[in-house]
Formats: structure tokens, sequence, C-alpha cells
């Protein structure tokens, strides 16, 4: 419906305008006059007399800088006059020293580590699996928002399979022996004018792949043992963090209480704005999650700006492993993913259906709960309908008509029970081509339905398609669920061009002749998802400058990839994952020497081909910036030094 998409453009406007807000403030960073960093409560000055020269210590070299900049802009934000800044030469010397850290200290008074700056103590309590859901139903009571009780509603629906998956691990003895982390879960999405938007479309069919997300990724650290907040309020992030008043020019003022922070890309613009300088100091503990995948030469400003890469979604200068991915398309991130929904409850227990016990009836459900997916797929779902009665789950307006084909028997929108039901029955799972990469395939599949798909014949890419646009990385979307494609494939998935009748008619057919089990890839699974979350909280720790150990060594499988061939494209053509935390035993002479490789000559530079070779001059490339070791990254004149690695997606049998 066009009401409904204007809904999801307005979305998409509202964080553009935030990237852009917070674009500009990134931009400043590096600027003259940008003052970055720390804050508390001011020591007033000693004495109304006390004289405050301009200091000249080399050890604080834009000292004179910083104070001329808020001599003239302290009234720009409240912040400030939180802080005791007044205007006066000693106020702004005062602040810049205790807060800010960009002066020396005033005379009579000794250097102290700045109030948000200071180390807290690691939480002494281990993390052990828990029995129940009880923390996290509480922490989900208090919220009237649909978003919330949508998230409460599947936690609930899938606890029994958590807790059994969480007894499983400890009988395995894998009780996590880590420490109990307080993790703050902030899905920036539902909160503010973008949250507004959002609820209106969750009872209209709306996007809710990443409450999916967000619900698994709160129950599966609950299992583990943390100690969880979960906020989708701008306000209550203030308190939270500890924000001073204002508008977000300075730092917190006192040192975070969260060792993890998990978000959205809302939520990082929400964070930006109001933590000040603090912002880089704790941006190691954020955790964002990104369904599109954002690659290297996008996240580092000033190299995206420099090579054309430079966008609104980019530019943070995390580490690439910071960002989370709903399904395993970048390498460089980290794959996070959700649970797939295998089994059903009723009130009856004589109703529940296990896999084995499936019956599928002569049905085809449609993948599309707004009727504007349907457009120019008529001809399409029509030749699937003459083979297999077609039921659809598109919202429809009361009074308003449907634009829906007449042999098309609609539902309307479902309960997900429902809609779990429907799809125990069918047969097939057809794909529209939109939504994008969504979790209903990978539950489809789960419950024994074949699932059907459009292919993208040229791919879907930033280049050509409006999704895509701006959005911070190279990937060429060959189908509606390349994960689909790739890593389930036949006789699961059916990728056909659907304008090809033939070639449409064909694929129902062999999947009327094919039976087909329920199958769920294991890291879709409670269990795989529990093993892939307590791998990373315990082994990726972004806060610190040392080379990663983890994954280790021994997971290490070196190939040399072709020309043109991206680490993504060669270690899949070897059945194995790009690891890019293992690149740094890559970047070394030695490891060009292994390989049998003589180079004539040898540079390291900041380039996202590196680690590389190029034979023509037989030169060899070293990387010289971490952040910039890019899976995806490919060039016709490079052959790229892949780290790979086997085993659970995202997981080598080593890492557990």
């Amino acid at each position: 419906m066009s009401s409904f998409r204007k809904d999801q453009q307005s979305l998409g406007r509202l964080l553009e305008t935030e990237l852009q807000r917070v674009s500009r403030r990134l931009d400043q960073l590096s600027s003259k006059h940008h003052h970055n960093h720390k804050a508390f409560m001011l020591t007033p000055p000693s004495g109304l007399t006390e004289k405050c020269d301009m200091p000249t210590d080399p050890a604080y070299p834009v000292c004179a800088e910083k104070t001329e900049f808020l001599q003239a802009h302290w009234q720009s934000d409240p912040c400030y006059a939180f802080y005791g800044v007044d205007g006066t030469t000693c106020s702004i010397l005062s602040y810049l020293s205790q807060i800010e850290n960009f002066c020396p200290p005033r005379p009579g008074r000794n250097h102290s580590s700045l109030p948000w700056h200071q180390k807290t103590h690691l939480n002494a309590k281990t993390a052990h699996i828990r029995d129940n859901l009880s923390s996290l139903y509480e922490e989900l009571s208090n919220s009237s928002s649909l978003a919330i009780k949508f998230i409460r509603s599947r936690v609930e629906r899938m606890s029994e399979r958590w807790i059994k998956a969480g007894l499983r691990m400890k009988q395995n003895g894998s009780d996590t022996g880590s420490p109990e982390l307080k993790v703050l879960l902030y899905p920036g999405a539902l909160a503010g004018k973008a949250g507004q938007h959002f609820e209106a479309m969750v009872e209209r069919g709306g996007p809710l792949g990443e409450l999916v997300q967000w619900a698994d990724l709160s129950a599966c650290l609950t299992i583990l043992g943390h100690h969880l907040t979960f906020s989708s309020s701008q306000r209550q992030l203030h308190r939270l963090i500890g924000a001073a008043p204002g508008h977000g020019g300075c730092p917190i003022q006192r040192p975070l209480t969260f060792d993890l922070i998990y978000t959205d890309y809302h939520g990082l613009a929400h964070l930006h704005g109001v933590m000040g300088l603090a912002f880089n100091h704790y941006k190691c503990r954020f955790r964002i999650l990104d369904s599109f995948g954002t690659e290297p030469t996008f996240n580092l400003a000033s190299y995206a700006q420099s090579r054309g890469y430079k966008t609104l979604w980019g530019s943070w200068g995390l580490r690439p492993l910071q960002y989370m991915n709903m399904f395993p398309h970048t390498p460089d991130n980290s794959f996070l993913g959700f649970v797939s929904e295998e089994t059903l409850k009723t009130e009856k227990s004589k109703d529940r259906l296990e896999p084995e016990s499936y019956r599928k009836e002569r049905i085809a459900v449609v993948y599309g709960k707004q009727d504007y997916m349907w457009q120019g797929k008529s001809e399409y779902v029509r030749i699937i309908s003459e083979e297999l009665e077609t039921h659809g789950t598109v919202y429809q307006a009361s009074r308003h008509s449907s634009n829906l084909p007449s042999f098309v028997k609609n539902h309307g929108l479902l309960t997900q029970e429902q809609f779990l039901k429907l799809l125990h029955r069918a047969k097939v799972f057809i794909g529209l081509g939109f939504p994008y990469e969504g979790p209903a395939p990978i539950e489809a599949i789960a419950l024994g339905c074949v699932f059907l798909q459009p292919r993208f014949d040229p791919p879907h890419t930033s280049d050509n398609n409006n999704f895509y646009k701006g959005k911070p990385t190279t990937r060429k979307i060959s189908s509606q669920h390349p994960y689909a494609e790739q890593f389930i494939g036949k006789p699961y998935v059916l990728t056909v061009d659907t304008t090809n009748t033939t070639a449409v008619r064909e694929a129902v057919k062999s999947i009327l002749n094919t039976e087909v089990k329920p199958f769920t890839p294991r890291e879709f699974t409670c269990v795989g998802m529990l093993e892939r979350v307590h791998s990373y909280i315990t082994y990726q720790n972004f806060c610190s400058t040392s080379v990663p150990t983890w994954p280790p060594e021994s997971a290490l499988k070196v190939h040399l990839g072709p020309l043109g061939q991206s680490c993504v494209t060669v270690c899949q053509h070897s059945s194995l994952w790009c690891e890019p935390a293992l690149f740094h035993h890559l970047n070394t002479p030695a490891a060009f020497t292994r390989l049998g490789l003589g180079c004539s000559r040898m540079v390291q530079e900041v380039n996202h081909l590196f680690p590389s070779y190029n034979p023509w001059g037989r030169h060899c490339g070293l990387q010289r910036e971490n952040l910039l070791f890019s899976c995806a990254g490919s060039d016709p004149s490079h052959r790229r030094l892949c780290p790979c690695s086997a085993g659970q997606v995202a997981l080598c049998p080593q890492c557990l």
C-alpha cells in the first residue's frame, strides 16, 4: 500500500537525517575547533582573585586553541554551564583540565584521572547458565510498545527450547565460567521519532526481522547468565549512561557502567549524540546489529573519503567485527544470526506436530505481507497456482478492497503461531523478490517447505538498487535470499528466473516430485547461537590493542586466491569461511615465502586489498592499517592472501 511504503521511506529518511547530523560531527573530530573527551563536576577555583594565564605546556599543544573555541562557543550547549563553565578563562581552563584533558592541571591541584575515564572493576561474579528466563520477562514487562510485546511473545514461545539448549551446554561441560557482564540492549530503531514510525508499521505487516533478532539475542544472553538491561527510550538511555544535560557536546558524567552495549545504526547515532568525547573512549564496547553488513572500506573515514567509499552509513571507525549481521554474508563482520522456529506448540498436546509427522498439503504460501511486494509478480504466482492452492498473508486495511489476484486465498496478517501453522501445511514458500534476507525463509525450510525464490540478473547492488543505495557494502545480491541459495541450496531452495514461465513450471514440478524433510542449519538452532554468542563474549576483546588470539592460529587454512577474487569467494570455493581475525598471521614477509611467492618488492600500505600479491612486477603488499583487513576486497590485478577456517559458520571447531 502506498501509505505503508511512505511510512517505510519516512523511517529511512529519519535514520539518514540522524546519520547526516552524526557525519557532520564526525567530520569535526579532526577539525581545528572540535573538542572531544571527558566529564564530571568541576572543582571550583580557589579564591575569587585567582589569576588564570594561558598555560604553555608542550604536553598539551591544543590547550590555547580549545580555550579560544570555548570562549566563543561555551553557551552553544548547556552542558558546559553544567560542568561549571561561565565564560571566564579560569572556568574554561578548569573544564579543559578536569573534564576534557586538553589543558594541564590548574596550579596547586593534582592531576587525577578523568571522572568518566576511570577504570571500572570487572564484575567478580561468574556467569552461569540459567534454567529460566524470568529476569528477561521482568525486564520486558514495563513497556506498552507493540514491538516490545512482539519480542516478549517470541521469547515466551521459544523459552522451552532456549532452556533445553542451555541445559545441553551445561551437560557438555560448557557452563560459561566467564565473568557475568552488565549488558545494555538498546534497539535505537524503536526509540524517538523512528520508534513511532516503526510502531505504526508493526501491526500492518511491517519489518519484524530485526525484532526476531533482538528477541533471540536477549534470550541468548539471559540463558548464558549475564545481567541485561533492555531499553528503547532515548530519555532512559541518557540516564543509563550518565549523559550530561545539554546537546551532547560534553563527555558523560561517570564511567560507563555497561561492559557491552548492543545497539543498531539508530542507536549508534543516539550514543554519539550524547556521549561527547566519551564516545570514542568507549566505542570498543559497542556491538552493532547490522542486517546488510558494513565492509572495512566504508568503515574507516579517512580511507572511505579518499577512495570514494564514503556513505552516510559508514565512517564510524569501529572494528569491522563489531558489526553483527543477521546472515553470514559479510565475514568481515560477526555473524550473530537468530534461531529458526522449528516446532509448533498448541494448547492441546495431541495437536503438537513433530518434524517426523509432517503431512504436507498441495499448498503454496507467498512471502510478502504488503501488496506492493506483489506488483509485477502476478504471472509468476499464477503459474504456481495452476499446481498449488496459493495462500497469502497480506495486510488489508478495513474497508479497502484487495489488489491481490483472485486465485490467492488471503488470510490477512496472522499471528506468528498462526503463520507457523500455515507453513506446517504448506509444500512451498514463494519468494517475490522482496523483502531481502529475512528470517521467514529459514523458518519455512525448518518446517519442511521448499523455498522458491527469484534470481536477480543482473545482481542487485548499491549502484542499481534503491534499497542498497548508500549502504556500506559492495555485495552483489544474486537472489532474494543469498544465504538460502548458497549455504542451503537444493532441494530445499530453488532459485529461478521468474520471467521464464518454463523455468517456473519446471521448478514447481520438481518440488511436487521431491519429498523434503525439515532442515535447520546448526547456526540457526538455539545451541548454535548460544555457542556463538558465548564465544564472542568470551574471546572478542575490541578494547585491547594486542593482536587477536581468537580464533587460534591452529584454525588457519591459508589460501592464495586467483586474480580478481575476494577472500570471501576463495574460502567459499573450498567450503571454508574467511576469518578476518586471522589476517595478521598472513601479514608478514614469511607468509609470502611459505606460499612460494618471490617478491621483487615488498611494500606496506593502507590498502584494503593487502596482504596480496601482484604478479606483474612480483609486488607483495602488507597491510599497515588493521581496520582495513578485508575479506570482501578484490581487484583484477591482485591475488589475495586469504585466512580461511572450517566449522559452523563463524565458529571453527577449535573456537568452541
